[in-house]
């Protein structure tokens, strides 16, 4: 399994009136992974975009909150592939502090053609790069 961890540092515009960070915030460091998870492949969103016609979309998230984040943690948030489809890929995040799990997530993401957003299969170097992953 490759796994791939980004940096999060927790600011005071996270936290909710409590002073955790708010429930939402968590799907965000997540997408920011994935973002830069891609990035790391050589994989820009944009140039998908404007060569192939195609966007990534959330399809389905379940999400379990197991303890909460402050101001000024330093989290990681590590992405990698459990199951690859022909236009699907479903991943598992985590959020941790210091080896400690925050939050779990399973995501779906499909891709789907830009004008229809009807799902479309990967790209042929897409789907090397991904099922090199596994």
């Amino acid at each position: 399994m490759n796994e791939f961890t980004w940096p999060i540092r927790i600011y005071h515009e996270d936290i909710d009136a409590g002073g955790v960070v708010y429930y939402a915030n968590y799907l965000k460091f997540m997408e920011r992974a994935r973002t830069e998870w891609l990035r790391q492949l050589g994989i820009e969103q944009t140039q998908l975009k404007q060569q192939h016609q195609v966007i990534f979309v959330v399809r389905q998230v379940t999400i379990d909150y197991l303890k909460p984040a402050w101001f000024n943690d330093l989290l990681q948030v590590t992405t990698h592939i459990n199951h690859l489809g022909r236009a699907s890929m479903i991943m598992i995040q985590t959020i941790l502090r210091q080896n400690e799990t925050l939050c779990t997530a399973t995501i779906k993401i499909a891709l789907v053609n830009l004008v229809n957003l009807r799902p479309q299969s990967f790209p042929t170097e897409l789907l090397k790069k991904f099922r090199e992953l596994i």
